[in-house]
């Protein structure tokens, strides 16, 4: 497989310096070379450009989103970015940075394909609005604004509209939901499944729903967005907003792997990975590089 490498070093949408790092951070590691180990050939187009903006004025462009005009412009770019990997029949593996950036992975996704689906697993639902966040922290509202929902600057990224239906959309591993996003959950019926319905239900039947699902809408691609933060909090001390009573590292690899064997994903976000917050080890790197390799050998 062709696989286009695109790091997207952002740490506005989360507002904690370190998560830019983490695309280099993960180079130095050898990432790129674990991919071609696996047959893959990889093509690493760098680090999106990312403007510098004074703390001072993270609330120059909006007084309820921090960064905003900094965190459009790396969306629309890695759009394009996205969009012409899937135009030149590579897979865009897009490594953050801050989940804020799956606005512009999803954009360019949509673009691109007819009848996509967005897997996103994430501790968060990331389906907050300007209106409902109670951080102004632009990481908390991609998944919303890909379905049109939110501040026009951001459900307009790249072009005009929603990018994703709602209904096509599914949330795994949640269990830090605001009260906005249990709303916008209910309004819009959405696919919805947190760790407890994962203990109850067991991993196996919510894949065989959520695949049940794909089939019967006939979707054609998958943008799997994986955050880091889906793992139980004691797995992963290098990330900025862990939560317990999370994913083991098996759990994901299940999920990852099911996903992949449905050969629906063409599209992958790897985010939220900030070594400079855990203090004298290299665990959740390490953690990353093993569940990379996985994502690698099951392509």
């Amino acid at each position: 497989m062709k696989i286009n490498f695109i790091g997207v070093p952002l740490f506005y949408g989360c507002d904690r310096e370190g998560v830019n790092l983490g695309p280099n951070d993960l180079r130095e590691r050898g990432i790129i070379e674990l991919l071609e180990k696996n047959n893959h050939e990889v093509y690493d187009l760098g680090n999106l450009h990312v403007p510098e903006i004074l703390e001072s004025d993270k609330f120059a462009n909006h007084n309820k989103m921090k960064y905003l005009n900094a965190i459009l412009d790396v969306n629309k770019n890695l759009a394009h970015q996205v969009y012409s990997s899937l135009e030149s029949k590579s897979f865009p593996l897009v490594i953050g940075g801050d989940h804020s950036l799956g606005l512009g992975s999803i954009s360019g996704c949509s673009k691109y394909h007819d009848n996509m689906a967005v897997v996103w697993i994430d501790a968060h639902g990331d389906i907050n609005t300007h209106e409902t966040s109670p951080s102004g922290n632009v990481h908390g509202m991609p998944l919303a604004a890909a379905m049109g929902i939110g501040h026009s600057a951001l459900t307009d990224v790249y072009f005009q509209g929603q990018k994703v239906k709602p209904e096509n959309v599914f949330i795994l591993g949640a269990r830090d939901l605001d009260e906005g996003e249990l709303k916008i959950i209910e309004d819009y019926k959405l696919n919805v499944y947190t760790t407890e319905d994962l203990r109850n239900l067991g991993i196996e039947e919510i894949m065989r729903r959520v695949h049940t699902t794909l089939i019967e809408k006939k979707i054609d691609a998958i943008h799997l967005s994986y955050d880091i933060d889906s793992l139980d909090s004691t797995l992963v001390p290098g990330t900025g907003t862990p939560v317990a009573d999370g994913l083991t590292v098996d759990e994901c690899k299940y999920m990852l792997k099911y996903l992949i064997g449905t050969r629906l994903v063409k599209s992958m976000d790897f985010v939220e990975l900030n070594t400079r917050l855990e203090e004298g080890g290299d665990s959740t790197i390490s953690i990353c590089m093993d569940l990379l390799e996985h994502i690698s050998k099951n392509l």
